[in-house]
């Protein structure tokens, strides 16, 4: 099943961490835990000292939600975020490069897990037949 992204409004709206666990069906916890470790920081605080989420935060977290069930580490998704991040802004071809190759190892990385999990789904299946078949 496909998500949608339901950010649709301006990109300066801002929201807070409630509204954004919602959005994205992830907790409270988990997503200061992702600003703790430094791979989603929110865009502001309100004048309470609230955490201030905006759409591309909120993408950033997206990003994040469907890598964790493919098994990359924290590590691994801070580096795919570096370099996403940095290719939005380098302008020297030869860093460009060296980015593209960063973003074509996770690529292939992530080709291998998908059909891994693939496999997996497979033989829950068969399982499931032989349950059933009891």
């Amino acid at each position: 099943m496909q998500e949608r992204d339901v950010m649709t409004d301006a990109p300066e709206q801002m929201m807070q961490i409630g509204e954004l666990a919602e959005k994205t069906s992830m907790s409270l916890r988990t997503i200061r835990h992702y600003d703790e470790v430094g791979i989603l920081r929110p865009s502001g605080r309100s004048e309470g000292g609230f955490r201030l989420y905006t759409h591309s935060d909120f993408s950033r977290l997206m990003l994040i939600r469907r890598m964790k069930p493919l098994g990359f580490t924290l590590e691994e998704m801070a580096e795919l975020l570096r370099t996403i991040d940095r290719m939005r802004t380098e302008t020297d071809h030869d860093a460009l490069v060296a980015l593209r190759s960063t973003l074509a190892d996770f690529v292939e990385q992530t080709t291998v897990r998908r059909a891994r999990l693939e496999e997996q789904l497979g033989m829950a299946d068969e399982f499931l037949e032989l349950l059933r078949a009891q």
